[in-house]
């Protein structure tokens, strides 16, 4: 975060009408706050015999009121106050309006519904008129005036806020940390908080200027600062019956009031293009991808495949191995106004340790859909309707599949420039799960995250750790999910095209690394996948779905070369080849 505060403080500087504004701003609010130390005449001291003083008056460089005080000395005293109040105010809203929004965005249903329809009943006053009636209500004071403006702008926040979260909700990353186990309060504070605070901080200093002008508003309706209490809205409505004797009276109040919100939206704006995660890290850009190219090229030189297509892991006999992980009988199904429709049903398959099996089908054929029903990420209207899991023996209940995410069950997402968070290094979002689920130290930690890195075979690790997820190349976000993934030595990975988006030698590269951890560590995997040249360089069995069911499957040669099922033998037509020999038979030796 200090990385993205000093990037967005360069590009402010770089725009010279928001830094013009920021300096008056901050020369405004410095004079302000100083005016009890500056050498200016006591604000509520009355002179009878020098009212109404023109400005440039020797003593009274903006002249004096209707009652002989002194109207520079009003102005830095009510400035003072109306920025205080204004301050507070949108700290108040602020922070209730960003605890609802999210609460309502990330909870969803019957909880967003009673926190909106209460929003709504706010907004169905007119935002003054409400102000009005809550300080007739609380009584005239600047107490009142500070709480009804608070009151007024919290749906402002609570629904920019919200729109932020949902939009989020959803996101990659968010599922990532749930499969994490953090809890719904963890996530909001470290995931979904550093994401919508760019927003909240554009909306404060937008609404910061439009609660100096409620204040002032409600002062001069005398409902707000009581006399003889200097402030700026006050000075306007005690001088608004003498504009055309002493115009300076309403003009310097107003022209200050003018300043500071003419600069507060500036400012507004220039926040708004400056907080952008993704201009973190600006000056690296250049040379990074180009620098992460060449390290994944020689990583990928390095890392030959290590074993062919159907080959048993080492360490395993030739005999059928012992089936660790299964699935029986899963039913997904999705709420409709006529019933449940059934997506996936009667899935069941077996996993050996150190086994890969590979999920083959079309797009929208439930491949997705089924890993996320296993690691329990399923919300209405979908639900796990039946169906259990067998684990090393121990069967596992359909409500209990979410207690196996990150210990049993490990999970590397499609896309992981998404699931990864953008706003925090990586060495922080690999720490995170073995703070959380294990409760070590900072060595500890650091030497596991270390560790994991080392077996997802990642090179220069201190660059990596210390790099935003967008400084890396695809490649090496990868591996970073992969490592992610094992930081809680789960016994299944889940790995969902992990490679769709990678060229040729990077997916050779991750294919490598997937068949060396399955010869080193034991580990067994599913590969989500409709690319069948890629699965037969990986996985010993396959199975094929199409529209929620399971048409074939089996060991890989024999589903291979034997198809039995007319989607299958499709789906192996449309791989293209290009050497002409039968799927599932070795590839020729280099000469």
């Amino acid at each position: 975060m200090r990385k993205l505060g000093a990037v967005a403080l360069d590009r402010l500087r770089a725009a010279p009408l928001v830094t013009a504004a920021a300096a008056l701003l901050l020369v405004t609010a410095l004079l302000a706050l100083s005016a009890p130390w500056l050498p200016l005449a006591d604000p509520n001291a009355t002179r009878l015999d020098a009212r109404l003083l023109s400005p440039l008056t020797p003593g009274h460089l903006l002249g004096t009121d209707q009652l002989g005080r002194d109207v520079l000395s009003r102005l830095a005293f009510g400035a003072r106050l109306s920025l205080a109040v204004a301050a507070g105010g949108t700290a108040v809203a602020a922070a209730a309006g960003t605890l609802i929004g999210m609460l309502s965005g990330y909870a969803g249903r019957s909880i967003d519904m009673l926190l909106m329809r209460g929003i709504d009943v706010v907004m169905a006053f007119p935002y003054l008129l409400l102000a009005l009636a809550l300080v007739a209500v609380l009584g005239p004071s600047l107490k009142s005036a500070t709480l009804a403006i608070s009151i007024v702008n919290v749906p402002f926040f609570a629904r920019t806020v919200r729109a932020s979260v949902q939009s989020l909700r959803r996101s990659p990353f968010i599922e990532a940390a749930r499969v994490g186990g953090l809890s719904t309060t963890r996530i909001l504070v470290s995931e979904l908080l550093p994401n919508v605070a760019p927003v909240v901080v554009v909306a404060a200093a937008t609404s910061l200027g439009w609660m100096i002008v409620e204040t002032a508003g409600l002062s001069f309706l005398g409902l707000g600062a009581q006399p003889p209490q200097a402030d700026l809205g006050g000075m306007l409505g005690q001088a608004r019956h003498l504009l055309t004797t002493a115009p300076h009276l309403t003009l310097a109040p107003g022209g200050v009031i003018f300043v500071i919100v003419l600069c507060l939206n500036v400012l507004a704006d220039g926040l708004r293009d400056a907080l952008d995660p993704k201009h973190a890290g600006a000056a690296q850009r250049a040379e990074t991808p180009r620098a992460a190219a060449a390290a994944n090229a020689a990583k990928a030189t390095e890392s030959a495949p290590a074993s062919r297509a159907g080959d048993a892991p080492a360490g395993t006999s030739s005999s059928t191995p012992p089936t660790f992980f299964s699935v029986s009988d899963l039913r997904v199904t999705l709420a409709t106004p006529v019933g449940r429709e059934p997506l996936l049903d009667a899935i069941s398959f077996e996993l050996a340790p150190g086994g890969a099996l590979g999920l083959v089908g079309e797009s929208g054929s439930g491949k997705t859909l089924l890993t996320l029903a296993l690691l329990g990420l399923l919300e209405a209207p979908l639900q796990v309707e039946k169906g259990e899991l067998c684990v090393d023996g121990r069967r596992v209940h359909r409500d209990a599949f979410r207690k196996l995410r990150g210990t049993v069950l490990g999970y590397v997402p499609q896309d992981p420039l998404n699931s990864l968070h953008p706003l925090y290094r990586v060495e922080r979002q690999l720490s995170e799960p073995l703070r959380f689920h294990q409760r070590l130290d900072d060595g500890a930690v650091r030497r596991r995250v270390r560790s994991a890195l080392d077996q997802a075979k990642l090179g220069d690790p201190e660059r990596v750790l210390g790099a935003y997820p967008h400084e890396l190349s695809g490649g090496m976000r990868q591996r970073v999910a992969i490592a992610a993934a094992l930081l809680l030595e789960p016994r299944v990975l889940l790995l969902d095209e992990p490679t769709t988006s990678l060229d040729a030698t990077t997916q050779a590269g991750i294919v490598a690394t997937l068949n060396e951890l399955r010869r080193e560590s034991g580990v067994a995997l599913v590969f989500v996948s409709h690319d069948l040249a890629l699965v037969s360089e990986l996985c010993d069995s396959v199975v094929v779905l199409r529209q929620g069911r399971i048409v074939e499957a089996g060991p890989l040669k024999n589903v291979i070369r034997e198809p039995r099922h007319a989607y299958t033998r499709r789906l192996l037509d449309s791989v293209p080849r290009l050497e002409r020999r039968r799927w599932g038979d070795a590839a020729p030796e280099p000469s």
